[in-house]
Order: structure tokens, then C-alpha cells, then sequence
């Protein structure tokens, strides 16, 4: 049990974090089983709402590929991945923008104004807030898969200076108003580096970058960017975490603060990571 004592070391070692991000903004990309998990994902709106109420403007820009995959099936569509991106026909692309922008983003918007928060869903063609372009990878038909080509961060910086939170979803429309399915860590990191945000935050299902796959206590707490361009080159970092770790490393050369890649499936990894000193996953920086 909690000492009284002990309650109140954790509060005097928040303040100094309290006092450093007020008022700063951090881009949240929220994904993976913390978002199939009810009793989880409400936690996850009561820390993101914490962080408001003590001056963090949170962006959340969201995934649901589980959700997603449910939807599919029950329309019998197949869904496949190539180099980790979901290829997106036209069929896919409708189920994608209605649970994405409706199904998903609700639920999180709703959790969040429940938690006091003054949560907006938006998806890319609200306001034209982001436009896409197609996802080109050698010859293959990527067919609706698309990349982020422009952001329009006044639209984000006029929610925030009227106190909203907003919560994106990674759908965009083109110039002929096609629309397209994007990454969602891909949004996150555009959003960030067009910000220059204090902190991107990936929420993950693993607890960040471990010096061994196999053995979760070798987590690496911090690295910069020498250190993490180094652990791709020697294959510590592979697979899906190379993409993760490629787009933090663009974001902070972009003017990002840092780059936190956390276990979403934990309680409370949010307020830990960023209002205590030793943390819970990985963060990268400059230097």
C-alpha cells in the first residue's frame, strides 16, 4: 500500500515536468491492443485528459486496424499487407474511412470529453487539413494507399488556441478528391515535424526498443540519434520497429523535441514517460 509519503514524492517529482511542457504540444499516435482493450482504452483518455488539464495540448491521431480487419471480414473482403502498409482497394477504402472516421474516432472523442476534455474528430479532408498523393513503392498497384503530401497546421493551431484536443484519423483526400488510406505513424510524424512539436508519442504493443527481441528487460531507455541510426545498421532494430524508429528519427531532425515509443498495453505509460524521471519505454533524441 501507498504511503502518504510516497504519494507526495510523486507529485513533487511531476512539477518540474508540469512546469517544462506546459503549454508545449504533443502529437499522440494512438494504436495496437491498447485499443481493443475497454477497461484500457478509458485509461488511456484519462491520461491524455490529465495532460490537458495541466497545459499539454495533446493531438491524438489514431489507428484501428483491428477494428478494420473485423469490418472486412464480415463483408468478406480480403485484406493484404505488403512492406507493412495494408493495400487499399476501392472496396477496403470505404470500410476504412467508415470505422476509421466513424466507428473508431467516436468512441475515442467520446471517452475523452467523458474524461473532461473538449475533444474534435477530424480526418484529413476536414478543413483540408491534410492532403494525400499515392503511395509509390517500385511497380506495385498500391491502388489506395496514399502518403501524406501537405498539412495545414493553422487549422490545428486555431482548435488548440480554442482550447480542443483534437483526434485525427488517417484518411485524405487528393486534388481530384480521391481518398486514401495513410499509415497513421506516418500522419503522426508529418503532423509533429510540421509543428515542431515538444514530443511524438507512439503509443506500441511492445515496450519500446529492446537491445534483445527476445528478452524484455533489455529495454533501451534512451537514445539519440547517432545511437539509433547505428542499431539499424547492426540489425538490433528490424522488421516492423525500422519504420517506427526511421520516421522518429526524421521527426527530431525536423525540430521535434523527442520521440517516445511506449507499451500502450500498460496503464498510465503516459503520465510515467512523461511526468517522471526514469520513465517507462524509449525515448530518442538529438543528442
Amino acid at each position: 500500500m501507498i504511503t502518504n509519503q510516497q504519494r507526495v514524492s510523486i507529485i513533487n517529482e511531476s512539477l518540474p515536468f508540469i512546469r517544462e511542457f506546459s503549454g508545449k504540444t504533443f502529437v499522440i499516435k494512438y494504436g495496437g491492443a491498447s485499443m481493443t482493450n475497454q477497461k484500457l482504452k478509458k485509461k488511456v483518455a484519462e491520461d491524455i485528459a490529465i495532460l490537458n488539464y495541466i497545459g499539454v495540448h495533446p493531438i491524438v491521431i489514431h489507428g484501428g486496424g483491428p477494428e478494420i480487419n473485423q469490418m472486412l471480414n464480415k463483408f468478406n473482403i480480403k485484406s493484404e499487407f505488403k512492406q507493412g502498409l495494408r493495400v487499399t482497394d476501392k472496396s477496403t477504402m470505404e470500410v476504412v474511412e467508415m470505422v476509421l472516421t466513424g466507428k473508431v474516432q467516436k468512441e475515442i472523442v467520446g471517452l475523452l470529453n467523458q474524461s473532461g476534455a473538449k475533444a474534435i474528430g477530424l480526418s484529413g479532408k476536414d478543413g483540408n487539413l491534410m492532403k494525400a498523393k499515392r503511395y509509390k513503392s517500385g511497380d506495385f498497384d498500391w491502388g489506395y494507399t496514399g502518403e501524406i503530401e501537405s498539412i495545414s497546421v493553422e487549422v490545428l493551431q486555431t482548435l488548440i488556441s480554442q482550447s480542443f484536443l483534437p483526434v485525427i484519423s488517417s484518411v485524405a483526400s487528393n486534388s481530384k478528391g480521391e481518398t486514401f488510406n495513410i499509415n497513421a505513424d506516418s500522419v503522426a510524424s508529418s503532423i509533429a515535424e510540421n509543428l515542431k512539436t515538444e514530443k511524438l508519442i507512439l503509443l506500441t504493443d511492445i515496450p519500446g526498443i529492446l537491445r534483445d527481441k527476445n528478452n524484455p528487460d533489455s529495454l533501451i531507455s534512451k537514445l539519440n540519434l547517432k545511437e539509433a541510426k547505428e542499431l539499424i545498421e547492426q540489425k538490433v532494430i528490424e522488421g516492423g520497429m525500422i519504420p517506427k524508429v526511421q520516421s522518429s528519427i526524421k521527426a527530431i531532425e525536423s525540430g521535434v523535441g523527442s520521440v517516445h515509443i511506449l507499451d500502450g498495453t500498460k496503464e498510465h505509460v503516459l503520465l510515467l514517460e512523461t511526468l517522471t524521471e526514469a520513465g517507462v519505454g524509449t525515448m530518442i533524441t538529438e543528442s
